[in-house]
């Protein structure tokens, strides 16, 4: 049996809501190389999913986040693992975001830009489980 995988992915909308922050994730990533898609942490042992929200938000973008609410949830089967991830909706509270920080146990980010939902399509067909969830929040089809 494989071993759980929890995470954690979130939406910042822009000041209008019609685009959301899309990151690059690095070309070395195991599962998602060069892939444009949403924030996302891994959960640690013994954290709750919102407070990994929150840990994500500076270690991955230098920001401070509030959390409005849970979106969706879901699991993908990875190569050695079965990731289960909750989505949220969250805003900056504090700073703007920027890559790359200074945190190197965590996945740094190449890129950041702001960019219209159907984007994430190509990052869903790949494999991207926090833009399926996105997307089916949204009732979009890929």
């Amino acid at each position: 049996m494989k071993r759980i995988g929890n995470a954690v992915s979130y939406i910042i909308y822009n000041k209008d809501r019609s685009m959301v922050l899309s990151v690059k994730r690095p070309s070395n990533d195991r599962n998602l190389p060069n892939v444009w898609g949403l924030p996302a942490g891994t959960v640690k042992k013994g954290e709750k999913y919102e407070d990994a929200v929150l840990r994500s938000g500076i270690e991955k973008l230098g920001v401070k986040l509030k959390i409005i609410k849970e979106l969706n949830e879901g699991n993908i089967e990875r190569k050695d693992h079965i990731l289960h991830m909750k989505l949220y909706e969250v805003e900056i509270i504090e700073g703007e975001p920027k890559v790359k920080q200074p945190y190197p146990k965590v996945t740094q980010y190449q890129k950041l830009r702001w960019a219209e939902p159907d984007s994430l399509k190509k990052a869903a067909d790949r494999g991207s489980l926090c833009s399926q969830l996105y997307l089916k929040s949204l009732d979009i089809e890929w």
